[in-house]
């Protein structure tokens, strides 16, 4: 009976290697191939004039980190990346408490709202906020017009009109996240917890949050690696002199046609957005 049980797990373990066969092929050539022959450019050298000679170098790594201009770049993406999360959650957390706790009929036409935004690209939304931000723009134009301002305020191309954009973008994925864990939580622990004497600021804390940290962790992990690789959004807001990691690739690629610092600019980002994710995970499971 026993040699029975073995030999039917290993038909399902081998049942179960040759399902995933198929995917895994498929990373390996669409991911992590591409990525192997990038790192293998990063560490050739650039040369004007002849794009780019066979070597072994880590002039490109030693580059970056040692001009203080590429540093800042680094720093800055991180901190727009961080405040824009920080933001999603804060207010994409009420809102999808209120998705998932609306019994109201309209309940699928809110989703759908929430979602809406996800079908226009981001240059098109990013173009929508250039309207919306400029001298001349509807912020603008209507805080003039109520008297709240006398002269129009200079947001385009600046931080402010960056972060804006990137957490309009990036706030559905933080709702549509944490909305399908909150909804998995039992409606009846939150009145079990309100019958015992608790405001509803001590049950969020003490009850919702700690239930709802896998939806939460998920969530900031998905809106600051999305918010550490944009490119659209600060291009268009931000201008040809608000550089970030997205941005400042691009130029190396497509404008210097150097790509061994652009292969290396783009593992730096690669590997700082992992290591930051790893260390935000392991405070978050320590936490519970």
């Amino acid at each position: 009976m026993t040699l029975l049980n073995a030999n039917r797990q290993n038909k399902r373990g081998l049942t179960a290697s040759l399902l995933i066969m198929p995917a895994t092929a498929f990373v390996v050539l669409s991911l992590l191939l591409p990525m192997a022959i990038l790192f293998r450019y990063s560490l050739n050298a650039f040369v004007p004039g002849k794009f780019m000679v066979d070597a072994l170098t880590a002039d490109n790594y030693i580059k970056f980190f040692t001009d203080p201009y590429y540093a800042s770049v680094l720093f800055r993406t991180i901190r727009v990346a961080s405040i824009c999360t920080i933001f999603c959650l804060i207010i994409g957390f009420p809102l999808a408490y209120v998705l998932a706790r609306t019994q109201s009929h309209f309940k699928n036409l809110l989703i759908i709202a929430v979602v809406l935004p996800l079908f226009v690209g981001n240059a098109v939304r990013a173009a929508g906020w250039m309207v919306s931000l400029g001298n001349k723009g509807a912020f603008n134009q209507s805080m003039i017009a109520l008297g709240f301002i006398d002269a129009p305020i200079e947001i385009m191309y600046t931080e402010l009109a960056v972060l804006l954009g990137i957490i309009a973008v990036n706030l559905p994925f933080m709702v549509l996240t944490l909305q399908s864990v909150i909804e998995s939580i039992p409606r009846h622990v939150e009145e079990a917890a309100f019958s015992l004497g608790a405001p509803p600021l001590k049950m969020f804390w003490l009850v919702l949050w700690p239930l709802a940290i896998p939806g939460i962790l998920a969530g900031t992990i998905l809106t600051f690696i999305l918010a550490m690789n944009a490119y659209a959004t600060p291009v268009l807001l931000g201008g040809p002199k608000f550089q970030m990691m997205g941005t400042l690739i691009y130029g190396q690629f497509a404008q210097q046609n150097n790509w061994p610092f652009g292969g290396a600019i783009s593992f730096i980002l690669m590997t700082t957005t992992l290591f930051l994710t790893l260390i935000a995970q392991a405070f978050v499971t320590n936490k519970k």
